[in-house]
């Protein structure tokens, strides 16, 4: 499995300049990739599973990267977002042991079991004693890895792909022509027109 990283991604190892200025943007770079693997796939050579890392943060980007690489693209590599839910899960529960909770926060809730919504499921599955061994920055992890699987389960389900494999660079469309030309990807007002003529025709 190999890892293709754009500019964008990083870590805390990298220079906010080194980020932003370093390396080929993600969509290019992995338009490329894309490009590369078919060629390889079509000249009956073996691809290896890919990774697309560099910035991805939500479903709907997750559900973007896995479709713009179909079917070559096995997984979604990240690093900075999970890391910064773990801290916020981990700053948070430091406000709740200190009783300051801020009030952004407190609108929520001031426990560990009101303002994590996954407390409960995790209280259930693991028991209270193990619950209570979590570290808030554990469960602010959990949460957001929660909150991307349930939207992207309703991504696919709305895309009718029930299932990873099924997701194919046809479910997504480029809003700029420029995008379009970059990773070869329908231009939105292109999907179906074909379609639509057929229809004509018959009228």
């Amino acid at each position: 499995m190999y890892s293709v990283d754009g500019a964008g991604g990083g870590t805390g190892m990298s220079p906010w300049r080194m980020m932003n200025e370093w390396g080929v943007p993600p969509v290019e770079l992995h338009s490329l990739l894309y490009q590369y693997a078919k060629r390889l796939h079509d000249a009956k050579k073996y691809v290896p599973p890919l990774v697309l890392a560099g910035g991805f943060t939500f479903e709907d980007i997750i559900f973007k990267g896995l479709a713009l690489g179909a079917p070559f693209v096995k997984m979604i590599g990240m690093a900075r977002s999970p890391i910064a839910a773990a801290m916020v899960g981990k700053t948070i529960g430091r406000s709740i042991d200190d009783g300051q909770v801020p009030v952004y926060v407190e609108r929520f809730g001031t426990t560990r079991d009101e303002v994590f919504v996954t407390a409960a499921h995790l209280r259930k599955e693991l028991g209270d004693a193990e619950f209570e061994k979590l570290p808030t920055g554990a469960l602010g992890l959990y949460t957001y890895y929660e909150r991307l699987a349930q939207g992207l389960r309703q991504l696919m389900t709305g895309a009718r792909k029930f299932s990873l494999e099924y997701i194919t660079r046809n479910d997504i469309a480029c809003l700029t022509k420029q995008a379009s030309e970059i990773s070869g990807i329908q231009y939105i007002m292109d999907v179906d027109k074909q379609e639509v003529e057929d229809m004509f025709k018959k009228i």
